[in-house]
This record gives C-alpha cells, structure tokens and sequence, in this order.
C-alpha cells in the first residue's frame, strides 16, 4: 500500500527541495521549500505529501518533486483513495479495475487487521498509476489509501505489505 505523507506529523532538520512549481515540467530546479528531511524521504518513498501550506509535493523517479493542488501520479491522474492502484502496466494495464477477495497474510506470517482487510475489500479499485517496471515482481500491486493519519503512521496496522492475496478483475 502507499499513502500520502503529512508534512504536520515529521519533525526531522529540514532540507531544502528543489523541483518544478508545476507538473507540466521535469526535473527542474525550482526552490520548492525547505520541509523536514524524513518528510521529503517519504514522499519520495510513497509519491507524495501534503505540506503544511496545503499544497502536495508530488515525486516520481522520471519528473523528479514538484509542487501541485492534488496528490497525483506519476502521469498526472490524481489519485483516490481506496480506489488508485499501481501496477507494472505490462501486467495489468491502466484503466483495470479489480476487487480485493482476500487479504493474505503479513510477511510474518499473521493476518492483516480486521478493519485494514474490510476496507481493502469494500473498495472498488482501478489501475490508475503505475510503478518502476520491475519493482516488487510480476504479481505487485501498491492500493493507495489516502492520507497518514498521524505520526508513527509507518508503525500503523495500515502499513502493510501484503502476501498472497487474492484479486477479482471486475468489468
């Protein structure tokens, strides 16, 4: 899963960023701000952030940071909770959607917590972004679920990596 970082819960010195001020841009050079050090390494980690201005950070390994009024994907789409996914688009492609029919397990072994499975599985998700090809094997899907709900968020029963779950393409 992958969510969007909150500037307000990371407390670490801050760096400066720099970027584009607008997404119709690449690696620009933009200042962008100054935010805490372990906030910008999470939206680099998870794609975006909201800063404490209001306005999204947005990061992606081919345009590199900029600013923007929406958490976005790499391509522009902006992204939904319990209802953006990404995925190598060799393997399911933009525009899939799909449900979640059962959790799997943890990498430890347990399951999941009850109301993290319910809520993967009431959604109606669809392949709108997409991942570095290659990244977390054939069978990776990253479900996006909106914003971290405060800090230690990563130590959250949401922050989950899931094995063996079970997906139902819908039409």
């Amino acid at each position: 899963m992958y969510y969007t970082a909150v500037e307000r819960f990371h407390t670490d010195e801050n760096t400066e960023v720099t970027g584009c001020r607008k997404l119709d841009c690449s690696h620009g050079d933009d200042n962008l701000g100054s935010y805490p050090s372990d906030f910008v390494d999470a939206v680099e980690e998870e794609g975006t952030g909201l800063t404490a201005s209001g306005k999204y950070l947005n990061w992606s390994y081919d345009i590199g940071f900029w600013l923007d009024s929406a958490p976005r994907s790499s391509d522009g789409n902006v992204l939904t909770p319990f209802v953006s996914a990404a995925a190598d688009p060799a393997v399911l492609p933009q525009g899939t959607r799909f449900t979640v029919t059962a959790c799997g397990h943890q990498d430890d072994g347990s399951s999941p917590a009850a109301e993290v499975c319910r809520a993967l599985r009431d959604a109606d998700w669809r392949i709108t972004d997409e991942f570095t090809p290659g990244l977390g094997g054939p069978k990776h899907i990253d479900a996006y679920i909106g914003p971290e709900t405060g800090p230690g968020f990563t130590d959250s029963a949401w922050y989950i990596t899931l094995t063996g779950a079970r997906l139902s393409i819908t039409p």
